[in-house]
Parts: C-alpha cells; structure tokens; sequence
C-alpha cells in the first residue's frame, strides 16, 4: 500500500506561482511513474502532468510551458511549479502513483488551488 501526502495548495492570485508537493511512502517511489491531475467544479478530471520513472514528462496543452513537473527519489516526492497562474487553473489537484511493475495505482487526497482574478 503506497500513501500520498499532498501540500503546496492555496490562494494566489492571477499571474502568480505555486509548487505542489507529493510525498510518496514505501520504497516503490524510483520504479513508479507520477503525475499530477485536477478537478474544477463541474468537470471530469483532467491530466496536468506526467512524470515517467526514467524523468521523462508530457504535459496538458493548457499548462505547457507554465508548468513543471520533477521529481526526487532521494525524497520520494514528485513536485509541481506552477507559475503564470490563471483563474482557469482553480481546481483540486490530485497527485498519483502509478507503480511500473504491477500497475497500482494510488491517488493522493487532493490540494485546493485557487487562483484569483
């Protein structure tokens, strides 16, 4: 069983920056592939960022370029910058873990970001 703690989230406003943190438990963390998901009111989950265990990424069309995502495996903590904040990036943003080797996935309990106009 892998548990996800989440941080980082908050209030800003329009044009600022956040990083979110996921720490991730258990010794799993360097085979695993992370990522980051959000959820607005109203809309289905959305991918934001994806970080393979090799440290390849992909990102949403609508962050590119404002966002990266990296990670630590000294720390098993996988991060999102997040700068250029706009009203559109309001949502819960979910961490998740995605073990390579058997497929588990596990999710983190979610950070409110909210960005003002």
């Amino acid at each position: 069983q892998v548990q996800l703690v989440e941080s980082g989230g908050g209030l800003v406003q329009a044009g600022g920056s956040l990083r979110l943190s996921c720490a991730a438990s258990g010794s799993l963390f360097s085979r695993a592939n992370m990522g980051w998901y959000r959820q607005a009111p109203g809309k289905q989950r959305e991918l934001v960022a994806r970080i393979l265990a090799e440290g390849s990424t992909n990102y949403a069309s609508s962050v590119e370029g404002r966002f990266t995502i990296s990670r630590d495996s000294a720390k098993n903590t996988v991060y999102l910058q997040m700068n250029s904040l706009k009203p559109e990036d309001t949502a819960v943003y979910y961490c998740i873990f995605t073990a390579r080797d058997t497929g588990s996935t596990y999710w983190g309990q979610g950070t409110q970001v909210t960005v003002s106009s």
